[in-house]
Order: structure tokens, then C-alpha cells, then sequence
């Protein structure tokens, strides 16, 4: 080393400075490393940057997934419970419009994102529904996956024709459609069946067929034994003339047992509905009815007083009382049955017998005529005291009326 020079810089660091003054400056800094071939590779600064967009779109997703749990899951804004109607044939995204137009929801998409994310999409169930106040997305979503709808009901009386159910299904304000045609008589189980909004009244008659169906498979297998009916279809049109002549349930198979006795002695069964049927047909119950002789003697196929055996259809859709009462009538040895006057009948073993049970219901109704009669003579009496009464308060009287004719 030559006195005077300070030694050669080491990579870049001065190992002594040639001076004080030098020795007082700063020290340079070391300039940067070379880029790497790979660095400046393009397909490194693609895949940098797709990383990078990816971990901007999770980020972001996550966010999103984040804010759309919290709406999904938090109060709605619904303040008091509301009714909604989901009918059938919607898809989740039509719903979710829907429950947002109604002021169930307040985002439709949250919604359906919500649905998709539980995989509900399939489970959603038409029908009316209560959705509770400030219910979340979450609860609508669970009511409608449920299927709790609310339930109306209609009630079919027992011994209804089909024209008569058909007209009363057609008054019911719930149901949706038109009925093409009025079903088979007997065809029908009259019963009480539960529906919710948006039910047709074709399926309805469906589900009354299925049911009568069933039913009558299920009763025709118990039968007893040498009964005359040979087809579950004949059993079906005894049953509806049971079904018509009394509306008591105890005395159903009372009734059932006289028919059967009678079909299998060949009398006739001489019942009064067949008539008023074969005349009038599905409308014959709409309203009360009396037999007159000309109708009773006028030529029918339906009338019991003049066809051996049953008629050629039922004359009403019987009830599973009724068609169970033919299946296993009581054993008995009557023939006859006449009205008691109390709603039920008076039964007998022998025409003898029968006809003095006769003479007593005639006994009965003459003296309910005449009960009828002199109720209703009493009752215009009193009406024609309150309309005197009236006239008499509401007359302009000239007496304590000072008039001064001059």
C-alpha cells in the first residue's frame, strides 16, 4: 500500500476515508440487485396479476357473502303479519319479486341467493301463507320450504247429489276452474276435505273420486256373506237409497236391513226418494218435495213402487256410514219402516203392523197440520194487531189542535 491513498473500495464500501472531511460524508448506498430472467418473465406478471385479481374477487365475495347473511338473516320489515299467496308454477326468482312487491322482503336478490346457498330451490311450496311480523329472509324461506300453508275446508253433507256438490263447490270463493262436467252419481265421497288456495275445483272432484274409490274397495272386501248385490257398483246404489231415507246414524243399518230383507223375499223396495229422482233427477233435493199421487202412478225407471230390484243408478253420492251399513246390515226380520214424526222411523216385521204405524204418522201429521195451521192463524192475528197499532200512532188526530178558521 502507497502512503497517501486510502485502500480500493470493497463491493462498493470504502474501507477508510482519504480525508476528515470525507469521512463525514455518507456512505453510498448499494445500488439494486439485477432482475432475474424469471422476474421479467411474461407469464410470471400474468400469473401475478390473476392472483391478484382473485384475491380482489374472494375478498369482495367475501364481503358480499358477508353483508347478504346479515340481511338474510336479520329482522324484515314487515310491522304486522300479512297473508301470501304463492301459486303454482313459480320458479324462486318470481317468488322472491313477489315477496318483495308485498313488502315481505326488501331485496329480491339477497333472497334468492339465500335460497340457492341452501339449496331450497327445489322445496318451495305453492300456497297461502302467514308470514309473521318482521320475519327474516330466513324464517319466509323456511315457512315456504315447510309448506305450512293455511287450509280451507269444504264440507260435502252426506247424500248430496253430484249436481249438489258440484253447485257447491262452484259457491266456494277459495276455489280456482271450471267443472266440465257433473260426475257420475255415487261416484262421489261426500266428506270433508281440506285445500289450500289455489286448489281447482277439478282436483277437488278428483280427490273425491280417489276417496270414494278407496273406500269402497275397502268396505266391499268386509261384507258379509249372501248379501244381493253382486257388484260393489249395486252396493253403491242400495246404499244411496239407505242414505236418503234417514238422516240417523243409528238407524242406518236398521234401514239396510229391511232393503236387504225385502230384495231377498223379491219385494219391492218402495222407497220415495227413487221416485222424486227418477223425476226430477240431480236437482230432485235441492229443495223439500211432496209426492204427489200422478207422480207416484207416472211411468219411471227409477220408482221403487213400480221396478223390481234396485233402479239403474244411485240417486245421491253415499257417505261411508251408509255404504258400511249395506256391507253389514243388522239382522232383523223387518219389512216396513214409516216416519215416527220425530225425524226417526217406526219399524215393522208385518204389513199388519206396519199399517198401524201408519195410521199413527197419518194421526201425527194431521195433527202437526193443524198445529202448523193454527201457529200460523195466530201469527197473522198478531200481525194485523201491530199493523193497527202502527196505523193508529203514526194517524194525525185533530183533537188538542187549536185551529183558528176565520
Amino acid at each position: 500500500m502507497t502512503e497517501g491513498h486510502s485502500e480500493e473500495p470493497v463491493d462498493g464500501h470504502r474501507v477508510s476515508p482519504r480525508s476528515p472531511r470525507e469521512a463525514l460524508q455518507p456512505e453510498p448506498a448499494p445500488p439494486p440487485p439485477a432482475a432475474s430472467r424469471r422476474a421479467k418473465n411474461k407469464f410470471v406478471v400474468m400469473a401475478s396479476g390473476i392472483f391478484t385479481f382473485l384475491m380482489l374477487l374472494v375478498i369482495g365475495l367475501g364481503a358480499v357473502l358477508f353483508i347478504g347473511k346479515y340481511q338474510f338473516d336479520t329482522a324484515g320489515p314487515l310491522d304486522t303479519a300479512v297473508h301470501v299467496n304463492v301459486q303454482r308454477g313459480k320458479g324462486v326468482r318470481e317468488i322472491a319479486q313477489q315477496l318483495q312487491r308485498e313488502g315481505v322482503i326488501e331485496q329480491a336478490w339477497v333472497f334468492v341467493g339465500g335460497i340457492f346457498l341452501n339449496k331450497a330451490q327445489d322445496d318451495l311450496k305453492a300456497g297461502e301463507y302467514v308470514i309473521p311480523e318482521h320475519a327474516s329472509m330466513r324464517q319466509v324461506m323456511d315457512i315456504l320450504v315447510e309448506g305450512k300453508a293455511i287450509l280451507h275446508q269444504v264440507t260435502i253433507p252426506e247424500g248430496y247429489t253430484s249436481e249438489q256438490i258440484v253447485a257447491k263447490l262452484n259457491a266456494d270463493a277459495i276455489l280456482i276452474g271450471e267443472i266440465d262436467e257433473v260426475p257420475a252419481e255415487g261416484t262421489l265421497l261426500p266428506e270433508t276435505y281440506s285445500f289450500d288456495r289455489g286448489t281447482s275445483r277439478a282436483q277437488m272432484i278428483e280427490r273425491m273420486k280417489r276417496a270414494r274409490e278407496r273406500v269402497l274397495e275397502e268396505i266391499w272386501n268386509r261384507r258379509v256373506d249372501e248379501l244381493p248385490v253382486s257388484t260393489p257398483e249395486e252396493l253403491v246404489v242400495l246404499a244411496s237409497i239407505v242414505e236418503k231415507e234417514t238422516g240417523k246414524a243409528d238407524e242406518r243399518p236398521r234401514v239396510a236391513g229391511v232393503f236387504i230383507n225385502r230384495l231377498n223375499k223379491g219385494m219391492r223396495l218402495q222407497s220415495d226418494p227413487t221416485i222424486l229422482y227418477g223425476l226430477y233427477g240431480g236437482k230432485a233435493f235441492f229443495e223439500p218435495r211432496t209426492i204427489t199421487r200422478s207422480e207416484l202412478d207416472a211411468p219411471n225407471a227409477y220408482n221403487t213402487y213400480q221396478i223390481n230390484g234396485l233402479p239403474p243408478t244411485a240417486i245421491a253420492n253415499p257417505g261411508r256410514a251408509a255404504l258400511e251399513s249395506v256391507a253389514n246390515p243388522s239382522r232383523t226380520d223387518e219389512l216396513y219402516f214409516v216416519a215416527d214424526g220425530t225425524g226417526g222411523h217406526t219399524f215393522a216385521a208385518s204389513l199388519e203392523e206396519h199399517n198401524r204405524n201408519v195410521s199413527k204418522w197419518r194421526q201425527l201429521e194431521k195433527q202437526r197440520r193443524e198445529r202448523s195451521a193454527a201457529e200460523a192463524e195466530e201469527a197473522a192475528r198478531l200481525e194485523a194487531e201491530r199493523e193497527a197499532a202502527e196505523e193508529g200512532k203514526g194517524g194525525t188526530s185533530l183533537k188538542g189542535l187549536n185551529l183558528n178558521v176565520n
